[in-house]
């Protein structure tokens, strides 16, 4: 399940939630409850590991720069 970061636009409250992709937003601030709870626009946060990736395989080889 994805996390999603929240910020309420009224009193400025941030938390961050685990929710299913499936669940409605939540809409309610925990922190003073008014209905200004949204969602926040974040970087995703994971790691490409394993062979066959650019960050592993590729980056930096002498092989790659020297076809030239």
């Amino acid at each position: 399940m994805p996390i999603y970061a929240y910020r309420c636009a009224e009193c400025g409250h941030q938390d961050e939630h685990l929710q299913k992709m499936s669940a409605d937003a939540l809409t309610q601030c925990p922190s003073c409850q008014a209905q200004k709870y949204e969602k926040c626009v974040t970087a995703a946060g994971f790691q490409l590991k394993g062979s066959g990736w650019y960050q592993t395989d590729f980056k930096g080889s002498k092989a790659a720069s020297s076809s030239d």
